[in-house]
C-alpha cells in the first residue's frame, strides 16, 4: 500500500515537478473550457491551425527583441482572420484554406528557425518545456488563464447561442460578427498563453480532446464543461506522474493520457447508445 501511495507522491517531492503540475492544471482547465466551445462551433481545426501558425511570430519576436507572446498572438490572429477573408471571398472551403495557411506559416517558421541565429529550440516549441517553467512564467500563465476564463464565464450564454445557432443569435440582437472575432482572439490568446509551457502538440490535444471526450458522454453543455475539465485535469496529473517514472517528456505523456480517455469515452458511448435509442415502451 505504501509503495502505491509513493508512486503518486514521489514525483511531487521535487519543486520543478510541483510547478510543472500546477502549470499543467491551469492550462488544462482553461483549454478544457475553450475546447467545449470549439467542439460546439466546429472549430477544432482552427485551433490546430492557429497553434501551428504562431511559429513565425515567435521567431520574429526574437529577432526584433519583443516578448514572444506579442508576435505569436498577432501571427495567430493573422491566420484566423486570413482564413475568414479567403473563405468569404472565394469558393474554397474553410478547412481547405486552413490546411494551406497553417502548413505554409508553420513551414515559414521552420525555415526562419534554421536561418536565424537564436536560442529557440524546435523541440521546446513543439513539445514545450513545462518542467523548466519559471515562477514568473507560471504567474503569467495563471493570470492570463484567469482573464480568459472570466470572460468565457461572463459571456457563456451568449457564446453558447452564437456557437450553436449564429442565425438565432443575430435575430435576438447579439453582435455576431464581433463575437466571431472575439472568440478567435481569445482562442489565439489561449494558445499563446499555453504555448511556452505546453508546446504546440500539447496545446492542440488540450483544445480538442477534452471537449470531444465530454461531448461523447453528455448532451447538456453545463455537464460537458464539467466533464471536460475533469478529464483534462486528470490527464495532466496522470501524465505528469507517468512522465516522471518513465523519464519521458511530460507534454507527450499528457497527450497520450488524453487519447486514452477519449478512447474510453468512445467505448462508454457505444455501450450507452442502445439504451438511448429505445422507444418509450421498451423499458
Amino acid at each position: 500500500m505504501d509503495s502505491f501511495i509513493t508512486f503518486f507522491t514521489e514525483p511531487f517531492q521535487l519543486e520543478l515537478m510541483r510547478r510543472a503540475l500546477y502549470a499543467a492544471i491551469v492550462i488544462a482547465i482553461i483549454c478544457a473550457l475553450f475546447s467545449c466551445f470549439l467542439v460546439l462551433k466546429g472549430w477544432s481545426l482552427i485551433g490546430d491551425a492557429i497553434s501551428h501558425a504562431v511559429l513565425p511570430g515567435v521567431v520574429i519576436s526574437f529577432i526584433i527583441g519583443i516578448p514572444f507572446i506579442v508576435g505569436a498572438f498577432f501571427s495567430g490572429i493573422f491566420c484566423a482572420f486570413a482564413t475568414g477573408f479567403i473563405k468569404n471571398n472565394s469558393r474554397i472551403k474553410e478547412d481547405t484554406v486552413m490546411g494551406i495557411l497553417f502548413s505554409g506559416m508553420f513551414a515559414i517558421g521552420l525555415v526562419m528557425i534554421t536561418k536565424v541565429e537564436s536560442n529557440i529550440h524546435l523541440s521546446h516549441i513543439l513539445f514545450g518545456n513545462i518542467l523548466g517553467i519559471t515562477h514568473a512564467e507560471f504567474i503569467f500563465t495563471l493570470v492570463m488563464s484567469g482573464i480568459i476564463g472570466i470572460i468565457l464565464l461572463m459571456k457563456v450564454k451568449d457564446l453558447i447561442l452564437f456557437c450553436f445557432d449564429p442565425i438565432q443569435a443575430k435575430v435576438v440582437g447579439l453582435p455576431v460578427t464581433l463575437m466571431h472575432y472575439l472568440l478567435l482572439s481569445m482562442l489565439s490568446l489561449t494558445i499563446v498563453t499555453a504555448l511556452q509551457a505546453a508546446g504546440i502538440v500539447l496545446v492542440i490535444a488540450m483544445l480538442i480532446a477534452p471537449g470531444i471526450t465530454a461531448f461523447l458522454l453528455t448532451k447538456r453543455f453545463e455537464y460537458m464543461l464539467l466533464i471536460a475539465v475533469i478529464a483534462s485535469v486528470s490527464a495532466s496529473v496522470i501524465g505528469t506522474i507517468i512522465s516522471y517514472h518513465l523519464d519521458a517528456d511530460t507534454g507527450p505523456s499528457i497527450v497520450i493520457v488524453q487519447a486514452i480517455l477519449f478512447a474510453l469515452a468512445y467505448g462508454v458511448s457505444l455501450l450507452l447508445r442502445p439504451s438511448a435509442t429505445k422507444t418509450p415502451h421498451q423499458t
